[in-house]
């Protein structure tokens, strides 16, 4: 009885936060789909496909404009329809693996505990970090347009950056769950209750969308007086301001520190906590004792892994290697983009017994309806 009051909690606590998550996906959605298609015509200077009420403000150098050009795979143009198939694959894969894991956690019993409401967490973070550059990604490789509007753009970047350090702020809690579990295991429920796991998803989400808005705000006075053309298929801060023909100063420092910090703060946070985790196992009597609790934190190990080494590939290449090959930017940025979401439900369904025995009775279910049916 007291087991289920527990699950119920668990249950109670959670629908609020994660009803928080998806009404951010949902808003997400209704603002990426500012801007539809429309008559484009072939610029031959620049080899853009622009609107044709457009052309007259892009190629004036002096005029400001609110809106910006992205950009493909540069020298493979013609090959951006046979490019987008393994781009497709991957969103596929991502977006599939993901709401497997939702859909897992949500209606498994068993798996309503802490460390599986943190992989939920995990998988809404990574379809946020990923999602919003799907649209337009898509639509520079059909050849559909590769206009995108300021206000479009800054949307994106705040829903790519804040869900990056979501993603950073999920992994330390992740980390600070498997110290509890293995460190203080009689405490683990006592520890982290249903209200404070509830604070720690929201916090998270929070604090990065705060950090963010200083640095999108300060965009909207920048001219943009010279080129308009995106490095990116989608709209990152550090090639905005790149464009900008003003003082960025502000930016440039403020959004190293949000990357120190914010970063460096979580990355610190986990280090520590495997620390003391490292310390708890050498404990352990038996070989086997210590070989399960390492095992207990390889999926997550391998996960902060896959996010912080192409997120931190991706800064060194923009602030240090600027004026290397565009095939390096666009290569580091779509690994950190796209590499964890289609990766991370692998991992955990793979270590994870829990998760696969879910995902194997949830393939043999639908196999088994289908041949009934």
């Amino acid at each position: 009885m007291k087991k289920a009051k527990c699950r119920d909690e668990f249950k109670s606590a959670y629908r609020k936060p994660l009803q928080f998550y998806l009404f951010c996906f949902v808003f997400l959605t209704q603002m990426l789909i500012l801007s539809l298609p429309s008559p484009l015509e072939c610029d031959p200077e620049s080899g853009l496909w622009l609107k044709v009420s457009s052309m007259a403000t892009f190629n004036s150098s002096n005029t400001l404009s609110s809106t910006f050009y992205l950009s493909g795979i540069p020298g493979y143009e013609e090959f951006h329809h046979w490019i987008s198939i393994p781009f497709c694959l991957l969103y596929l894969v991502g977006i599939m693996g993901n709401c497997t894991i939702l859909h897992i956690v949500r209606t498994d019993p068993r798996l309503h505990q802490p460390m599986y409401y943190f992989l939920a967490m995990l998988s809404l973070t990574d379809m946020g970090m990923s999602m919003p550059t799907m649209i337009s990604l898509f639509r520079v490789l059909w050849s559909i347009s590769r206009e995108i509007q300021f206000s479009t753009c800054v949307v994106q970047m705040f829903f790519i950056h804040t869900f990056s350090f979501t993603e950073s702020s999920v992994l330390l809690a992740m980390a600070f769950d498997r110290y509890v579990a293995i460190c203080h295991p009689l405490r683990y429920a006592t520890i982290l209750t249903p209200r404070l796991i509830m604070k720690i998803g929201i916090a998270a989400l929070l604090r990065s969308a705060c950090a963010m808005i200083p640095l999108l705000a300060r965009l909207a006075f920048f001219p943009f007086c010279h080129s308009h053309i995106l490095s990116h298929s989608y709209c990152l801060h550090q090639d905005m301001i790149r464009l900008a023909c003003a003082d960025t100063l502000f930016n440039v420092i403020y959004g190293l520190l949000l990357v120190v910090v914010l970063w460096g703060m979580d990355s610190l946070g986990i280090f520590v906590s495997y620390v003391y985790i490292l310390h708890s196992i050498l404990k352990i009597a038996s070989r086997e004792g210590r070989l399960k609790a390492l095992n207990t934190c390889a999926s997550h190990i391998c996960v902060v892994l896959i996010l912080y080494v192409p997120m931190m590939g991706l800064s060194i290449v923009h602030r240090f290697a600027k004026h290397s090959s565009p095939l390096i930017h666009i290569f580091m940025a779509h690994i950190y983009l796209l590499v964890p979401p289609v990766l991370n439900p692998i991992i955990y369904s793979v270590k994870t017994k829990q998760i696969r025995q879910g995902v194997l009775y949830l393939l043999l279910r639908t196999k088994t309806g289908s041949t009934m049916s």
